[in-house]
Order: C-alpha cells, then sequence, then structure tokens
C-alpha cells in the first residue's frame, strides 16, 4: 500500500476533509490533495505531524506495517526486547528451528 492511500484512509475514518487536514498542516489544500493522490511527495516533517496528528506510526504511514502504533522499544519489556534482537540474529535455518522448539514448549 501506497503512504499517500494511508493518509486517505486516516483522514476519511475520522470524518476529515483535505480542507481540515490542510489547515492543520498551515497548507493550501489543493498542496495537500497532491500528497493525498500520490502527485507529489510528502515531506517528511509533514509525515511525522500527521502521524503525530493520527496516533499512528510512521512505519504505519508508510504502508510498511499494517499495525498503526507500529513496535517500539519502548512498548516491549526488556526481556521481549532481548528476545528479539536475538532472534534477528539467528540464521534462516536456525529461526525455523526456535520456532519450532517454541511450538513444542507450547504444546503445539
Amino acid at each position: 500500500m501506497f503512504y499517500y492511500q494511508r493518509l486517505r484512509d486516516l483522514r476519511e475514518d475520522k470524518d476529515l476533509t483535505q480542507k481540515n487536514i490542510a489547515e492543520f498542516l498551515q497548507i493550501h489544500q489543493v498542496q495537500y490533495h497532491k500528497y493525498e493522490s500520490g502527485k507529489r511527495e510528502l515531506p517528511f516533517h509533514m509525515a511525522v505531524e500527521l502521524a503525530k496528528y493520527y496516533n499512528v506510526s510512521l512505519d504505519y504511514i508508510a504502508g510498511l506495517t499494517n499495525d498503526k502504533r507500529g513496535i517500539t522499544r519502548s512498548e516491549l519489556p526488556k526481556d521481549e526486547t532481548l528476545l528479539l534482537k536475538k532472534y534477528r540474529a539467528l540464521p534462516p535455518q536456525n529461526k525455523g528451528r526456535l520456532l519450532e522448539r517454541l511450538d513444542m514448549l507450547l504444546g503445539k
């Protein structure tokens, strides 16, 4: 999904108009329309402001995740952060082995 589709969806979910968002960003509605239609690239500082406004992550706006809040270290307990760090360091074949062992421990 392209970021501009996410912008439209987020705006429509809040029942807002392009004019409402343009006013928030202090730009003209025509300029915002170009961002939302994919005709112009959204500047990074505006993406940050929109992420704050909609209370979503930049990854969500960029279409990199479907989790609106994203996953940040600050939201995870230290042991879960350590587990993810170690998992990501594993070679692919060992990731599969680890997942099999987890299934066994969970009784699946």
